[in-house]
């Protein structure tokens, strides 16, 4: 009797095991990698993680955080151990070497339902559309414009309510501060992708760029030199430190009242209150000025997207699962806005018209700014991919702040424009010879 029932447990054990084992092979798994290390963001991205894999117990997905500087090598490590994700964030450039190094799929058809369903902006897009394929799917954009403090403008007499619209408008509000203990404008002049992203926003409103729509050289051209001499008349008027910037410090400069103007994306919005101690109505926003002559509404516009790596057909049904719950208006536009509102803005119509974007708080107080930059987004720019034929040389281009570094020759070293600018474009020739070898 003891035989019988001591085989019997063993028996049930067998079978628990067997059944365990066997759901546990029916769960698709699949791994995201992501740049976003703040944990507001990381919290707001599980939330929608942790709703569809509530909903669907046949698919688990786990997101993983990377380190934007180390995001490439870790993934060709992973892609070597044979354990690289099933979707991994991205920008542009790190598409083109990602694509370059053969490990990113066509992503055309999902792509394409997705924006049956949802409207992608076409500046979002663009980017990642070249050698007749998508290589990503847009997943949040991020626009360059003027941030200001309207009580600084009405103490040196300035209409708070009128932003400058050109370049010589913008010239004559930064004279008003010379005699002010605010500096007129705070823009950066350091080796970093911040002031590549700022002078590239300046050379975008002249028509300037780094190629061509063959993908040939065009970086040494006199619209380039005239913006590297705005940018330096602009950059002599910020405070001395500003060749040191990074990310942090033209938020903290306008916040604390160290300048009256600064130039970036939309994060300004929700610490503004707090760390200025002001009323967000201090806080004005517009587009980035223009030349009065030839000039054009433009700056830079950055769309972050998502590519995938795998071409496993159950992981490609798992993630066209997933990507139709994460685009529906409601569950894209409270993801958006939770993850850092203001600054990631919609690259779906849908989204952009959800109810749940609109109604977190931040968005709410500061709804004109919002608009103001789904508005400039439209008129968005990023060097290297403004065409349909894209040089890869432009991943390295960028990945050395280029741009950022012509701005340190002519600040840092005391080149004129002129003569940093042509050394910049021997730069990149030297990057293209490179490349061809």
């Amino acid at each position: 009797m003891k035989r019988t029932v001591l085989c019997f447990a063993v028996l049930c054990l067998a079978l628990t095991l067997f059944t365990v084992n066997a759901a546990a092979e029916d769960v698709t798994e699949i791994t995201i990698w992501h740049m976003e290390e703040p944990q507001s963001r990381i919290d707001a991205f599980q939330d929608k993680i942790d709703e569809f894999n509530e909903a669907h117990p046949d698919i688990h997905v786990e997101q993983q955080i990377q380190d934007w500087m180390e995001a490439y090598t870790q993934v060709m490590a992973a892609a070597q151990a044979d354990q690289e994700p099933e979707i991994l964030f991205a920008i542009p450039d790190f598409t083109v070497a990602i694509k370059q190094a053969g490990l990113v799929e066509p992503v055309d058809d999902l792509v394409e339902m997705l924006d049956d369903k949802h409207g992608f902006l076409e500046e979002a897009l663009r980017p990642y559309q070249f050698d007749d394929h998508t290589w990503a799917i847009p997943n949040f954009g991020m626009v360059h414009v003027m941030w200001y403090r309207k009580d600084l403008f009405e103490e040196v007499g300035l209409d708070p309510e009128e932003f400058p619209e050109t370049w010589d408008e913008l010239r004559e509000v930064v004279e008003a501060f010379e005699d002010h203990h605010a500096d007129g404008i705070g823009l950066p002049a350091s080796d970093h992708l911040f002031t590549d992203q700022a002078i590239y926003s300046i050379m975008s409103t002249v028509g300037a760029d780094v190629f061509d729509e063959e993908g040939e050289l065009v970086f040494n051209s006199p619209e380039t030199v005239k913006a590297y001499e705005f940018y330096n008349e602009l950059v002599a008027a910020s405070p001395p430190d500003s060749v040191n910037w990074g990310w942090a410090e033209p938020q903290l400069a306008l916040n604390t009242g160290m300048v009256a103007i600064t130039m970036e994306k939309g994060q300004f919005l929700a610490p503004f209150e707090e760390e200025s101690g002001l009323d967000g109505e201090y806080l004005g926003g517009a587009p980035v000025p223009q030349p009065e002559e030839d000039g054009q509404r433009a700056s830079i516009y950055y769309p972050n997207a998502k590519m995938v790596l795998t071409d496993d057909e159950n992981k490609l049904e798992a993630i066209e699962k997933f990507l139709l719950f994460l685009y529906e208006p409601e569950t894209k536009g409270e993801w958006l806005a939770e993850m850092d509102p203001g600054l990631f803005l919609p690259v779906t119509e849908t989204a952009r018209d959800s109810e749940s974007y609109w109604e977190h708080p931040v968005i709410a107080q500061y709804s004109h700014h919002v608009e103001m930059m789904w508005e400039q987004s439209e008129y968005g720019k990023l060097f290297g991919f403004n065409h349909d034929v894209i040089n890869p040389a432009i991943g390295e281009i960028a990945g050395r702040n280029i741009l950022a570094e012509v701005v340190q020759e002519m600040v840092v070293r005391e080149r004129s424009p002129e003569e940093a600018v042509e050394w910049g474009e021997q730069q990149m020739l030297e990057i293209l010879e490179e490349a061809g070898d």
